[in-house]
């Protein structure tokens, strides 16, 4: 006989979820049994093989309101805060727009799903919340305030949330990714520059979206019941040295 998968029966959302991190996230829930939402922010986008997808703009506050209101009336189990925004600039000629919309991306559009969310997972006495953050919520270089910011912001909220709701079964952390294989970082990050990166990791390498996933689902799963406001870095030993 096989064992139950370990998420069979739970109802799991994942932001941000065509591409990268949130792909890997959404289709290792599913393999572990979720029913998973995934979203992303085009008409034709598609999540993995086996998710439902529903098209969510944080920038369009009507887009959010409605999927705050989907969860507030359906909440799921497992909420995975993963859609982001990043936009490098000196801090001197920081755009103002592009300050807000990464606020809006990155901590507003996280923090109205929370909201929407928790009430349902607290009367049910079970939930589990993931706030992807970065290892720039724990560490800064130049050109990165205003994600910074967001990030940082967002691993506050994860405590703060997380002091309130544990008593009532409901875990909230934050995971912070590394340097990720991803096409994204293939794509924006020059070879020497990468090269010139990992030889501030300890590992040596790029960590890899799976990695991030699988921990991610074991936060998110039942074999989690004491860890509770953290922000853990996935980062081959870089914030640590």
């Amino acid at each position: 006989m096989n064992a139950p998968l370990p998420l069979a029966g739970k109802v799991a959302v994942v932001t941000g979820a065509t591409r990268g991190i949130g792909r890997a996230i959404a289709a290792r829930l599913t393999a572990e049994g979720a029913d998973v939402m995934a979203t992303g922010t085009t008409a034709d986008g598609a999540g993995p093989e086996g998710t439902r997808y529903r098209q969510v703009d944080f920038l369009d506050e009507d887009s959010t309101a409605r999927l705050a209101d989907a969860l507030r009336a359906a909440p799921p189990d497992i909420l995975i805060n993963n859609a982001g925004l990043n936009r490098n600039a000196p801090f001197a000629d920081i755009d103002l727009d592009d300050f807000d919309a990464i606020q809006r991306i990155n901590l507003r559009g996280p923090m109205r799903l929370m909201q929407a969310a928790l009430p349902g997972m607290r009367a049910r006495g079970w939930g589990r919340i993931v706030n992807i953050c970065s290892v720039w919520s724990k560490v800064v270089r130049p050109g990165r305030a205003s994600y910074a910011a967001s990030k940082f912001g967002l691993d506050g909220v994860t405590a703060a949330i997380a002091a309130e709701a544990a008593v009532d079964g409901v875990l909230v952390n934050a995971v912070s990714p590394g340097f990720i294989d991803t096409e994204l970082t293939r794509r924006t990050v020059a070879p020497e520059q990468l090269e010139r990166l990992l030889a501030d990791v300890p590992a040596g390498r790029l960590g890899t979206p799976a990695e991030i996933a699988a921990f991610v689902a074991w936060l998110a799963g039942p074999e989690n019941t004491y860890i509770s406001g953290q922000n853990i870095a996935i980062d081959g030993g870089f914030t640590r040295v």
